[in-house]
């Protein structure tokens, strides 16, 4: 299993990793994002976004479950689940499989923020784990590290 780390200094850094993986990751593909609430999660979504090309705001799905996005001249399209109120495994399996599905249909890539919700975690994904890289000083950045599917 291959993976990556990287120092993150600031939210631009974290958005500009996201846009560097929409181009790195192959369409349809799937990661996960673990890390605790302020990790970044979202920021890296965000640059997934730009990197794909799609120009409306990205917010944290964590009220509406999952949000849909499509480049504005079609060729970017991401599927933006987040899993966090979701506090029972059946619950999340169920929504994640009916957005893998959609987001397979539509070619999107799907990014999963909470995916420790699932019961079990799929097996041929795209992992990053974000995490502050001084937990006593938020102001260090934050450390990325990615995992590629073997």
């Amino acid at each position: 299993m291959d993976s990556l780390k990287r120092h993150l200094a600031n939210a631009a850094a974290t958005q500009a990793l996201g846009a560097e993986l929409a181009q790195l990751l192959p369409a349809g593909a799937l990661l996960l994002l673990f890390g605790d609430l302020g990790a970044g999660k979202t920021c890296l979504v965000q640059g997934l976004a730009v990197g794909l090309g799609i120009e409306e705001p990205i917010t944290s799905p964590t009220f509406a479950l999952a949000q849909h996005y499509l480049a504005p001249d079609g060729g970017g399209a991401l599927v933006h689940l987040d899993l966090y109120r979701l506090e029972q495994a059946a619950a999340a399996d169920e929504l994640f499989a009916q957005e893998e599905e959609e987001a397979l249909a539509l070619g999107a890539l799907l990014a999963v923020e909470w995916p420790g919700r699932l019961s079990r975690l799929p097996q041929a994904c795209w992992r990053i784990q974000l995490s502050l890289a001084d937990a006593n000083d938020p102001e260090a950045g934050r450390v990325a590290e990615l995992i590629t599917p073997f």
